[in-house]
């Protein structure tokens, strides 16, 4: 057995940034449930656009009716929530239009929803957008990308059984 069997299946699972823009550390976000990892491990992105794409290959398990959430599973098992800015629920889905659908295939780099970012700025709200692993616990290292600017699609997060 050489070294790259070894390696085979440790590379762990990787996770695209959703959307584009500058990650900062979950710790930062202005909401303590993301902040103190209540829901679970992540990462946040303020958006320089609305488009938020697939981060992985998976079913999405939930839709917010308010179109400012979404929930992936993926094959392997990793429990993912996408939430657009913070308190957005108030929003009542202004805004928000979500394309993907409850129990839909999806694969890394589908479009699942588009914000008006500059619109629920003017409304008010904060328009970070947290990735959480909500089933972080599952996972024996979680790495996260706190600082500089992503495209939707660069590698954010990668989770190791």
């Amino acid at each position: 057995m050489g070294l790259f069997d070894f390696m085979k299946g440790k590379k762990g699972i990787v996770l695209a940034a959703p959307v584009k823009g500058e990650c900062i550390p979950i710790s930062e976000v202005a909401d303590p449930t993301f902040a103190e990892e209540i829901l679970g491990k992540g990462i946040a992105i303020k958006p320089a656009d609305g488009k938020v794409y697939a981060p992985v290959d998976g079913v999405i398990s939930t839709v917010f009716p308010t179109g400012h959430a979404i929930g992936i599973t993926t094959s392997d098992g990793v429990e993912l929530l996408i939430h657009v800015g913070l308190d957005t629920v108030q929003l009542k889905g202004q805004h928000f239009n979500v394309i993907a659908k409850a129990d839909q295939q999806v694969k890394t780099g589908d479009l699942l929803l588009e914000a008006d970012v500059e619109e629920i700025s003017r409304a008010g709200y904060d328009t970070v957008t947290p990735m959480i692993i909500c089933n972080s616990d599952a996972f024996a290292k979680i790495e996260c990308k706190t600082e500089g600017m992503v495209n939707a699609g660069d590698e954010v997060i990668t989770c190791t059984k």
